[in-house]
């Protein structure tokens, strides 16, 4: 009705979620029509808003509807974070952690060294969203259609995105469940013998520092294996994680449903 053309630019003003539903429209609308993204959560700005990633929620799972498609720029001002809410703060910190677990072991001792200051919104805090951007953009650069590389971003998502599931969207902000997700991870990496337990209670401990949740209580192995069956990650009826070997290093690996029976009944 607004007779808009393949040159009508669109820009995504707000968190992730906006950014999403723009960026979706966008790629949709004639095929395809130039945006920019413009996030305002720290989330949004380390995280959603960078490497083109863009897709709408449906019942079943957590962006099953979508498309790969990148924005004209993005344009990052940290001052907007001051409008924040502190849990909305903290979870957009879960992603500035995952950085520095899934890439830059240097960067995760910064954010033990600073967490205080980058929450207290400090200097440090640009440096942190510049080198998680960094990071991102690096990893996107290599493999923007998530086909190796990009994976790794994943590290705690398979967790989380089933913890949004089962609990309701909204009753986990993503990083929480997030953050949840990395301390499952890193204990499951840790069950199959790829890592020592210090890594995940290194992490559990910055991100309990943060303020961030690292426990979901009331969900059963069997509810996170049937919402993980529904991952976009999974193959060949195996599910894919992202583990960690050691702070700053991960790969992809694929588990079998006993081996996540025997992880979820090891702890209790």
């Amino acid at each position: 009705s607004n007779r808009m053309e393949r040159n009508s630019p669109i820009v995504a003003l707000g968190g992730g979620v906006v950014g999403d539903i723009a960026g979706f429209a966008a790629a949709t609308y004639l095929r395809g029509v130039p945006y920019v993204q413009v996030p305002t959560t720290l989330l949004s700005q380390v995280d959603s808003s960078v490497g083109g990633k863009t897709g709408v929620n449906h019942k079943m799972g957590k962006n099953l509807i979508g498309a790969f498609y990148q924005p004209r720029a993005v344009l990052v001002d940290p001052d907007a974070l001051n409008t924040l809410d502190k849990r909305e703060f903290n979870a957009g910190m879960a992603e500035v952690v995952k950085y520095g677990v899934i890439w830059d072991k240097e960067f995760f001792a910064f954010i033990e060294r600073e967490a205080g200051n980058i929450v207290g919104l400090k200097d440090e805090l640009i440096g942190a969203i510049e080198t998680s951007c960094g990071i991102k953009a690096e990893v996107v650069g290599r493999d923007e259609k998530e086909e190796g590389l990009r994976s790794i971003l994943n590290f705690g998502h398979t967790f989380g995105h089933a913890i949004e599931a089962i609990a309701g969207y909204g009753h986990y902000r993503h990083g929480e469940a997030i953050a949840i997700g990395m301390v499952l991870a890193a204990g499951l990496s840790a069950h199959l013998g790829l890592s020592g337990l210090e890594v995940r209670d290194r992490i559990k401990a910055l991100l309990t520092r943060i303020g961030l949740p690292v426990e979901a209580r009331g969900i059963d192995a069997g509810s996170f294996i049937r919402a993980m069956r529904l991952d976009k990650k999974v193959e060949r009826d195996r599910i894919r994680f992202v583990l960690a070997t050691e702070i700053g290093k991960v790969f992809l690996r694929e588990v079998s449903e006993d081996e996540l029976m025997g992880f979820f009944s090891a702890r209790g």
